[in-house]
């Protein structure tokens, strides 16, 4: 009798080199539950984006690889898949810093993204329809440049051109990176909701541990390519490393004083 895995998506174990020398991700393992929201936490440099680009295929273009263990997506080893055919199964991976295409309209955006696809005009328009719907403020600059957007409207278009590849796997790559707390916080109530209305599986990738634990149910911290801590959010926020660390501490510590005692970091010793 074959059993249905619970997870949209599974890294077991995963090993990462670039450049066939250099380890980047040691031994990680992580689940996403169909339908789930979990946060991916850690600092800069510690194997995040790395993470996602094992998942969306993305290591080959950067001269990385997996080198051990397996990426699991709806049951089926995909390790071997190139980065379309993902796609094409339901991954998408929105890339850091808000990559748009500036000379296009957002409108232009969104018809480009649902080439992937392949859906017809009708399908089309009420997929653009439906991002619109969570994203007001594209519907009234659809006409604009994207070069000309906001911040926070660019990022809103990067999450509504990959909500037009229909996809399973929604993977934000800090998405509040640069945006004032304001645009943070309605792009996460957003994604919430796309998440509850339409049971898309997201995997957010974050430094604001703030602002992410705020809208996932669990979350994983990673630190030297290594993950270092699983829990429920609710869990985490209360954790004393967390807090002390990624939330800033009960006594109100700044990031430098923070910095200095990172070597007494309880889960790394």
């Amino acid at each position: 009798m074959t059993t249905v895995s619970p997870n949209i998506l599974s890294l077991n174990n995963i090993e990462v080199i670039y450049d066939r020398v250099a380890l980047a991700i040691k031994g990680a393992s992580i689940d996403v539950p169909s339908g789930g929201m979990v946060a991916l936490l850690g600092a800069n440099g510690a194997g995040k984006s790395t993470l996602l680009k094992a998942v969306s295929g993305l290591l080959k273009a950067e001269r990385g690889e997996i080198t051990r263990g397996e990426v699991h997506f709806l049951g089926e080893n995909i390790d071997a898949l190139p980065p379309q055919a993902r796609v094409h199964r339901g991954i998408v991976q929105v890339l850091e810093g808000r990559r748009v295409f500036e000379h296009l309209t957002p409108d232009e955006n969104l018809l480009a993204a649902s080439a992937v696809r392949g859906t017809g005009a009708a399908d089309v328009q009420r997929d653009r329809d439906r991002v619109y719907a969570y994203f007001p403020r594209l519907a009234q600059r659809r006409s604009a440049q994207a070069g000309y957007l906001s911040g926070g409207e660019q990022q809103m278009l990067a999450i509504g051109r990959a909500l037009m590849t229909r996809p399973r796997l929604l993977m934000l790559d800090e998405p509040s990176l640069g945006l004032a707390p304001f645009l943070v916080a309605e792009i996460f109530d957003i994604v919430r909701r796309i998440n509850r209305d339409e049971g898309l599986s997201v995997l957010l990738v974050e430094q604001n541990a703030i602002a992410a634990l705020e809208v996932v149910s669990h979350g994983y911290l990673i630190e030297g390519g290594r993950i270092v801590m699983h829990d429920s959010a609710d869990a985490m926020k209360k954790n004393p490393d967390i807090q002390e660390f990624y939330l800033g501490g009960h006594e109100g510590r700044d990031f430098n004083e923070i910095k200095h005692y990172r070597r007494r970091k309880r889960w790394l010793s």
